[in-house]
């Protein structure tokens, strides 16, 4: 199941990057569709290397990277700019499932 939503992400990233680069309202939106498009495709490539060797790491930076992204999207396309507030929690999952992914080839 963490290799289908994986790519999933991954697919939604590349939509994502390719509105920011020809379809977005204006310069921030595309920004923020780069921006979460860039993490979110580095995060899903990490989970389907991390899938079959540590899986919890792997689904951290899925979570940690829809969090991200959805937030900085939904901006993007004229949500609440409260919603920024939101994105540094998927950040820090992010961070979170490095360290935890960098603590399991420790121990390993």
């Amino acid at each position: 199941m963490i290799g289908v939503l994986a790519a999933l992400s991954a697919a939604v990233a590349i939509g994502a990057g390719a509105f920011g680069a020809h379809g977005a309202s204006s310069p921030q939106a595309a920004e923020w569709l780069r921006t979460g498009g860039l993490y979110q495709l580095i995060h899903a490539v990490a989970a389907i290397s991390l899938m079959n060797i540590a899986r919890g790491p792997a689904i951290l930076l899925l979570i940690g990277a829809a969090i991200f992204a959805l937030t900085l999207y939904a901006m993007a396309f004229g949500g609440p700019r409260w919603l920024g507030a939101v994105t540094p929690i998927g950040g820090s999952l992010m961070i979170a499932g490095w360290i935890w992914t960098a603590v399991s080839y420790w121990r390993a």
